[in-house]
């Protein structure tokens, strides 16, 4: 740590160890996934915002969610399909911070929208006559902006312990992007406080939300069982069944990561574990909502319908 010490001005990002060949094919697979998730998760905002009748709380929940969903594919993704094509492309330490500072607002942000999300199906369920008092829009505006505030401030926390530290020498980001724990790895001073951070809010993070999506979903299961019909049966589990194929994908990466066995080199089983998390999960959360959400589809046809009626009008003339 003596005076020969020079300060670090770029990274350069390792990502994944591929032949030229691979690295070509992942660079076309990848530019499909990424163009999806936009697509996919763009048509659901634009139905929410367009459809009056998609104007309730769960959608704008879920316009919330797809709103962290882009965000998550364009602070990975287009950085990963650069360094796919040029491996040797540095990132400068401003964008990696940055980049650093996004993925950690998003993650907590999400982690909070499922839960809000999960009790908003509590209150639909369990208490319907009660609905539109509880989730009035008043509410579901302080829920989300709540849960966006919370995702900033645990990245502050992070900041302050992050920035001060000094970056020298080895350059190289064992990650396909700015991920905060391969970025300490690379600090010239101790960084044992910042990983005792970031170890606990994880875990903070993860049990706390966890816990409580368990006993609304645990409320919802006992009204649902006390259904008499096999319609109210099927119309109250296909309510919840998208929330929860999300939230499995979502919480069952995260669970994997930090509770999963520890066998093999944990760093490199993280980098694919949260490539999934950023790539995979954004794409697959619209498709889950479309598929099984027939207002999504009611919507979808609407809007198609109003875009063929000039069309067959203009005809006719």
């Amino acid at each position: 740590m003596g005076g020969n010490q020079t300060s670090v001005t770029e990274f350069l990002l390792v990502g994944f160890p591929l032949s030229p060949g691979t690295r070509v094919l992942l660079f076309g697979l990848f530019s499909v996934f990424y163009a999806f998730t936009l697509l996919g998760n763009g048509v659901i905002l634009g139905l929410i915002s367009m459809d009056p009748r998609l104007h309730t709380p769960m959608y704008f929940f879920l316009s919330q969610l797809a709103t962290v969903d882009i965000a998550y594919a364009c602070n990975t993704v287009p950085q990963m399909l650069v360094n796919l094509l040029s491996p040797a492309q540095p990132i400068s330490f401003a964008a990696c911070i940055i980049q650093t500072f996004l993925f950690i607002v998003l993650a907590p942000t999400e982690c909070l929208l499922l839960v809000v999300m999960s009790y908003d199906r509590y209150v639909a369920i369990c208490l319907p006559l009660r609905y539109s008092t509880i989730m009035n829009w008043r509410v579901c505006f302080i829920l989300a902006v709540t849960s966006w505030t919370i995702g900033v401030l645990l990245t502050v926390v992070h900041l302050v312990l992050l920035l001060p530290l000094p970056f020298c020498g080895h350059q190289n980001v064992n990650h396909f992007f700015c991920e905060l724990l391969a970025v300490l790895k690379l600090a010239c001073a101790d960084t044992h406080l910042n990983e005792v951070v970031v170890v606990a809010l994880s875990a903070l993070g993860l049990v706390g939300p966890v816990a409580t999506i368990m006993v609304s979903y645990g409320h919802i299961l006992c009204v649902i069982l006390k259904i008499q019909s096999a319609e109210g049966h099927w119309k109250a589990f296909s309510t919840c069944s998208s929330h929860l194929c999300v939230m499995g994908l979502f919480y069952g990466t995260a669970i994997i990561m930090y509770v999963g066995p520890q066998h093999g080199d944990p760093q490199e089983r993280n980098k694919y574990l949260l490539l999934f998390h950023s790539l995979f999960n954004p794409m697959l959360n619209p498709l889950i909502y479309s598929l099984r959400n027939r207002d999504v589809h009611a919507a979808l046809r609407r809007r198609l319908k109003r875009r063929d009626l000039p069309e067959s009008l203009t005809d006719k003339k």
